[in-house]
């Protein structure tokens, strides 16, 4: 689901918009990305299964240096094997190097950490937009549209199909929520760091508005779900 249903919806939107070259890139970019770490923090506040979703995350992550770049080639001819390599697999070794032989320094460091790197994904995007403010504001609507349906056509897709496998509703909760939101850090990162890129810096305006919007359709979603938890349990 993971990586069928969003690079396939990235595709479809492309072609239904017309998109130019450099938002099909962005788009692709998105879809094409493993599921990020906030969707478990959105599955937990959904009364999803948890447990479920870290481990999908974990196992899109591992599988995007080579599921990523292969995917992103067969549908726009990009590839960036060992950017993702950089960007995501070294500082995940380099985490699990410290957590093991420095555990006090890592223990340390936990309280401050998620702070510094909202701080950094924050910079990020604010330097996207602002560079690519004329773009943006030149076509608004298209973007912003491009961007909520890839993200809710994600949702609605990847709980179908956990529903239609006869997975539970906790299940599919976090298989919704999984699939929906995107690692767009990475996207961004890739669209802004990446040679393959440098020639289309547009690419990263999606990236840069599906971060924001991912948190937003989220935090909405998880009181959607939990909201509706709370009235299953009221009844039985």
């Amino acid at each position: 689901a993971q990586y069928f249903v969003m690079p396939f919806l990235a595709y479809l939107l492309s072609v239904a918009f017309n998109l130019d070259p450099a938002l099909t890139t962005g788009v692709v970019l998105v879809g094409t990305c493993p599921g990020g770490t906030s969707s478990n923090v959105i599955t937990f506040m959904s009364k999803g299964d948890v447990a479920l979703s870290v481990t999908m995350t974990s196992v899109s992550t591992v599988l995007s240096p080579i599921l990523t770049p292969f995917i992103t080639y067969m549908i726009i001819g990009e590839g960036m094997f060992w950017s993702i390599v950089q960007i995501v697999i070294l500082p995940i070794c380099l985490g699990l190097a410290v957590k093991s032989f420095l555990p006090k320094l890592a223990e340390a460091a936990t309280d401050y950490l998620p702070a510094v790197s909202s701080i950094a994904i924050s910079l990020i995007i604010a330097g996207v937009i602002g560079a690519s403010r004329d773009l943006i504001l030149k076509a608004p609507g298209l973007i912003l549209l491009v961007v909520i349906m890839h993200n809710c056509c994600g949702y609605a897709l990847g709980f179908a199909i956990a529903r239609f496998t006869g997975l539970s509703w906790k299940k599919a909760v976090a298989l919704s929520i999984e699939v929906g939101m995107q690692n767009a850090g990475l996207a961004t990162n890739l669209a802004t760091t990446t040679a393959q890129f440098s020639a289309t810096p547009e690419s990263a305006i999606i990236c840069a508005v599906s971060c924001t919007w991912h948190s937003i359709s989220g935090t909405l979603l998880a009181g959607m779900f939990a909201a509706y938890d709370k009235h299953k349990q009221k009844n039985a």
